[in-house]
């Protein structure tokens, strides 16, 4: 999407997060539970693609991705990405020679996703992997997904890294996604949450405590045009509530620090490892997803697709991290 805050981000995103120790941690969490929910052969949509680190890791499984974004640049890194890293990248319109399959694998087995990214990654149309030859993701401008046919409905969704937080009306993105997804359809969401006191501590160190609780303000916060509202766990669950239901939430940045501290937790390798070994044995028990910069809501589609669907509402600023 031409314009978007996001497009400026692009080019140093990764240097400033992606390729970070706090940054791997932090991506790694998250993965663990994409890699137990989606299996090879899956057809999964992504909502907020970034530069495109989460569609290169699921492609390398085995995992078919539409991954979408709203800003044009990071649609174009995240190409960049897909191609050094050895998964081609259609885009919307190309074609894709008729290995860009819709049928999933024959046996489904989330064992068997795991793959080196070579050959047997792509699934031909009738779901017999025996003449794969690679990984295919189709990048998407967000607002061009309404040329995605419904049918077949994916397997699953994501969106990493707050890219919901850029949406003022989540109950409309439920609502457009639901027709999208088979029935019990995993769709985990990595959000931002509104109590966050690692970003306390740095706004404090900072001399700006009036900031402290900005997360809480009604209407969310200003950041270069947008508005970026910060959900709780329970407003998202009451907005998917119609077509969703909430099964897991976990803490991704809780005892890990916020990326404000970034430098400082590549100081301190061994103190870092140890905070995410403890996160990961306590990130699913209270308080600690509500205390976390995001935390992942992994929901299932509880009712039957319709026959049709309109482009995702609200999902317009979609961009992920």
């Amino acid at each position: 999407m031409p314009g978007s805050p996001f497009d400026a981000a692009a080019a140093d995103y990764d240097r400033h997060f992606t390729d970070t120790p706090l940054g791997g941690y932090l991506r790694r969490a998250v993965w663990r539970r994409l890699d137990a929910c989606f299996a090879r052969g899956d057809r999964v949509l992504e909502l907020g693609c970034g530069t495109g680190e989460d569609a290169l890791h699921l492609a390398r499984r085995g995992v078919r991705v539409v991954a979408t974004d709203a800003a044009a640049a990071m649609v174009e890194t995240a190409r960049r990405k897909l191609a050094a890293g050895g998964a081609a990248a259609v885009h919307a319109g190309d074609s894709d020679n008729g290995h860009y399959g819709t049928g999933r694998s024959g046996n489904g087995d989330a064992d068997s996703g795991h793959s080196d990214g070579g050959s047997g990654n792509r699934l031909s149309g009738n779901g017999d992997s025996s003449d794969a030859g690679g990984n295919v993701v189709r990048l998407l401008a967000i607002e061009d997904l309404g040329t995605e046919p419904v049918s077949p409905p994916f397997d699953g969704a994501f969106a990493n890294f707050g890219g919901l937080n850029c949406v003022a009306d989540l109950a409309a993105v439920a609502h457009s996604l639901a027709p999208r997804l088979r029935p019990g359809a995993p769709v985990l969401l990595c959000v931002m949450g509104p109590l966050a006191p690692w970003e306390w501590l740095w706004l404090l160190r900072r001399g700006q405590p009036r900031a402290v609780f900005r997360r809480l303000r009604r209407g969310g916060v200003r950041w270069r045009g947008l508005t970026v509202r910060y959900p709780s766990i329970g407003t998202l669950r009451r907005a998917f509530a119609a077509d969703f239901r909430l099964l897991r939430v976990s803490a991704v940045g809780a005892l890990l620090p916020t990326t404000s501290f970034a430098p400082w937790a590549a100081r301190h390798p061994r103190l870092l490892a140890a905070l995410d070994r403890l996160e990961r044995r306590v990130e699913r028990l209270p308080p600690f997803p509500w205390l976390a910069d995001h935390y992942l809501a992994e929901l299932v589609r509880t009712s039957s697709p319709v026959a049709a669907a309109a482009p995702v509402g609200g999902a317009s600023q979609v961009s992920g991290r």
